[in-house]
């Protein structure tokens, strides 16, 4: 069986345009004191790939337009909606009014392990952290619930723009 690599053009894939008219999953990323420029541009590529609703960027958290954040967001700061908020608290008390359940993806007593994180009947917004402090205390506080990727080796965590990939990707099957 051959397996020929497919071209950009062969992919089907829609303009900016397009994307801001198109529905999203009722997903929403809030980003808590992330610093690394390439984490965020990360973020914003792989909220692109599975059409998240909006990333809030809150604390030292660096906003578009930068060139460390396009180069690894390649254009998707154009296509996800984004907003910069500098308290996390007042962005996650605002969601929750609106009937969004916020879940900071966290290491914590009683957090649900990824794989048993049911599905949901309402907007999920996950919370991620700061790399070396993860989410702020008097954020996880605030939150519905707190979600953990479970670990098999000697490291503490993940990368967080690896953990919002594995997150945002199951929790796209969770929400529809």
């Amino acid at each position: 069986m051959q397996r020929r690599k497919l071209k950009n053009s062969e992919l089907g894939r829609m303009e900016a345009s397009e994307f801001k008219e198109s529905e999203k999953a009722p997903i929403i990323v809030v980003l808590d004191n992330v610093r690394s420029l390439n984490n965020i541009g990360s973020i914003f590529r792989t909220s692109d790939g599975l059409r998240v609703q909006k990333i809030y960027l809150c604390g030292i958290t660096a906003t578009p337009p930068h060139r460390d954040i396009h180069k690894t967001a390649l254009g998707a700061t154009e296509s996800v909606d984004w907003e910069y908020v500098e308290d996390t608290v007042e962005v996650i008390k605002k969601l929750q009014r609106e009937g969004v359940h916020c879940a900071a993806l966290e290491q914590a007593e009683n957090s649900i392990m990824l794989q048993d994180f049911p599905k949901m009947n309402q907007p999920v917004a996950i919370v991620l952290g700061n790399e070396v402090k993860g989410v702020q205390q008097e954020v996880v506080d605030q939150c519905d619930s707190c979600i953990e990727i479970p670990q098999f080796g000697t490291k503490h965590s993940f990368n967080v723009s690896v953990s919002a990939g594995m997150c945002l990707w199951d929790l796209y099957w969770k929400v529809q």
